[in-house]
């Protein structure tokens, strides 16, 4: 939908601060930030044995001869499948799929070629430990690689059970996750659309936010928004914060009623098919406490701080150390309790990790959130977040809402 045409409709539909929706279409549609919505994504088919064989060479540097691979989303990486209940076996030269007959069809459209072991159903129904087991003893597989965060040890035992045999199993962490951290082109534009869904579904709640509707409600009205613009929904429950309720970094959507304070906290996202995007913006629809006015101004700051550090060879704790330094030399330190943010893609919490200590370098294709914020119990809270495309010269900021003081302040509710 072009940009006029839905400014319109948010007008007709009850904007009563058309000044404030202008302002925010006119940063989501500058040369900075194109529009990024394509109705129709290139097949990513050639992307998955190219995903594979980098894979196969860190097994083969690790010393690894197969491996399970179990994550959802690191089955759907490597391999374009959609469904769950599913684990892939990667070898030098192979790999199959150990699924069941509810996914045929699909995984025929989906991974065409793709070599499956279809458990049995019905009365002989084979269980998935049962299904590993004679997939290993079949290809004669004594040693296997599992990934060690999401394959339990009962698994394991019953597959061991199941083989009758004792297989040497070697422990993996983050193996596919580290590649998964550098975005290709496909998968950026499939981010880009996650966040212009988020933001436009966002900027319609807003033209309508009423004082008698609850937290609850308004986010319920952005999953609607979402889908509605064809996401699949929300990346994670959203977060809509009333007032002091909005010092609480991580609080759920409750009763409270958006009139009950002039400030409103939103932490949400869109899932645009496979990719999320992860947003945080403050609304302030009326006149607040200088102490809240002063955070704001404060992590507003701190976020341009960390932004500013972003490029390649960067080292995550430096990013965070940035927006860090900026908040607590204003005084607010023991009031920034989290992580600068964390990267983002098929889940909303990937690698790396933005945050003290963390030692990880930034390269090319890298999508981080930025997101400090400042809580003050029993006042209220601020955090301001962005998705953050790292490239070759420096950062793309991929998400546009306008967040300086002027821009978020003064918005009237509707009635």
């Amino acid at each position: 939908m072009k940009s006029d045409g839905l400014l319109n409709s948010l007008v007709i539909c009850g904007s009563t601060d058309l000044k404030w929706l202008r302002l925010a279409y006119s940063a989501l549609h500058t040369p900075n930030f194109p529009n990024p919505c394509p109705t129709h994504l290139t097949p990513m088919s050639s992307a998955y044995p190219r995903r594979r064989e980098l894979l196969r060479k860190v097994m083969r540097k690790k010393k690894i001869p197969a491996l399970l691979v179990q994550k959802e989303t690191n089955v759907t990486w490597l391999t374009g499948f959609g469904g769950e209940d599913s684990i892939l076996l990667l070898m030098p030269a192979a790999e199959l799929l150990i699924t069941d007959s509810r996914f045929v069809t699909q995984l025929a459209e989906e991974c065409p070629g793709l070599e499956l072991h279809v458990r049995r159903t019905g009365k002989s129904s084979e269980t998935m430990d049962k299904a590993v087991a004679k997939v290993l003893k079949k290809l004669e597989l004594t040693t296997c690689g599992v990934e060690s965060d999401t394959m339990t040890l009962g698994l394991r035992e019953r597959i061991d059970e199941a083989a009758k045999a004792s297989i040497a199993w070697v422990g993996t962490r983050g193996m596919v996750e580290e590649l998964r951290m550098i975005k290709d082109k496909d998968e950026l534009a499939e981010i880009r659309r996650a966040v212009r869904m988020a933001e436009e579904a966002f900027l319609a709640v807003v033209s309508k936010l009423h004082p008698e509707q609850t937290e609850r409600e308004v986010a319920n009205a952005l999953e609607v928004e979402i889908r509605l613009r064809g996401g699949k929904g929300h990346s994670f429950e959203p977060i809509v914060a009333v007032g002091p309720r909005s010092a609480l970094p991580h609080g759920r959507a409750g009763n409270t009623k958006i009139g009950a304070h002039n400030l409103v906290l939103f932490d949400w996202g869109a899932a645009a098919d496979r990719y999320k995007s992860d947003l945080t913006r403050v609304v302030v629809t009326g006149k607040i406490s200088p102490k809240l006015e002063r955070i704001y101004q404060v992590v507003f700051k701190a976020q341009a701080a960390a932004i500013a550090q972003i490029r390649p060879g960067a080292v995550c704790e430096t990013v965070d150390a940035a927006a860090r330094k900026t908040i607590a030399d204003a005084g607010f330190a023991k009031y920034f309790g989290h992580g600068l943010g964390h990267g983002i893609g098929m889940d909303v919490h990937e690698q790396p990790r933005m945050a003290s200590g963390s030692k990880q370098v930034l390269r090319p294709g890298m999508v981080i959130t930025v997101e400090p914020g400042i809580y003050l119990p029993g006042i209220g809270g601020v955090r301001i977040e962005d998705d953050v495309l790292v490239t070759k010269s420096g950062y793309e900021v991929l998400s546009g809402l306008p967040k300086s003081w002027d821009a978020v302040r003064g918005l009237r509710l509707a009635g």
